[in-house]
């Protein structure tokens, strides 16, 4: 795989080197004290969930990114998030892997050998994409009641419908996902004050409207299989 720049309307992935060396627009890199680079953006348009990291030109850090696990405390801070997630271009920093894993085995990519590192970019805006986000966060709300949770935005399919058309063979996709925790102030959230909260929710993010979205719900530590609702987005 050679860094580049592609885009499949909803989504834009980058090499990394080339992301630094030429930002896009909205963005700009510039040299840290020390060794590093600083990689500023403008809030209002972009979304980005980015952890600090170290590459070979030194620690790289992204202002005004709360990083790939979001936390909120309360219902203004969740609805402020919420209004980014659907509006903005979410950007993310995953990896694209070396490996013969089956669709099965996904969850063995982290321990894959990582073949480039990419700036991927979704439009969270996009209606399909939207759609899909909303439905998810909307049916999450509906099932907890005061309650701490976290919803995790896969968006591993959305990559592989790219990587079919864009690149060669068949890459394994690490880090192609992000969360968001709510962290309830209610006093009757028991299992989250005693650490064994189970309110766990998936939303499979796809870039086709003939793949179902699939939300995967873990209750409590007494339900051994998930449960299960698969909705069919609308064809755009």
């Amino acid at each position: 795989m050679t860094s580049h720049t592609a885009s499949r309307g909803t989504i834009t992935v980058t090499g990394l080197e080339e992301f630094l060396r030429e930002p896009p627009v909205g963005f700009s890199v510039q040299e840290a004290p020390g060794a590093g680079h600083r990689v500023r953006s403008d809030p209002e348009k972009s979304l980005v969930l980015i952890d600090d990291f170290r590459s070979c030109r030194g620690r790289v850090v992204f202002d005004n990114s709360p990083g790939r696990k979001v936390k909120v405390h309360n219902l203004w801070q969740y609805t402020s998030m919420r209004k980014s997630l659907l509006s903005k271009r979410i950007y993310l920093l995953m990896s694209a892997c070396r490996g013969n894993l089956s669709a099965g085995n996904r969850k063995a990519a982290a321990g894959a050998t990582a073949l480039e590192r990419y700036v991927v970019s979704i439009d969270g805006g996009d209606p399909l994409i939207r759609w899909q986000m909303e439905r998810g966060l909307d049916w999450t709300i509906s099932s907890v009641a005061g309650e701490s949770y976290r919803v995790d935005i896969d968006l591993t399919e959305a990559l592989e419908s790219w990587a079919a058309e864009n690149i060669e063979g068949e890459p394994v996709w690490s880090d192609a996902s992000f969360t968001l925790k709510y962290y309830s102030d209610a006093l009757f959230d028991f299992p989250h004050w005693f650490g064994f909260s189970r309110r766990h929710f998936k939303v499979i993010v796809s870039c086709s409207s003939y793949v179902s979205l699939t939300y995967i719900l873990h209750l409590s530590a007494f339900f051994v299989q998930p449960a299960l609702l698969c909705l069919c987005p609308p064809v755009v």
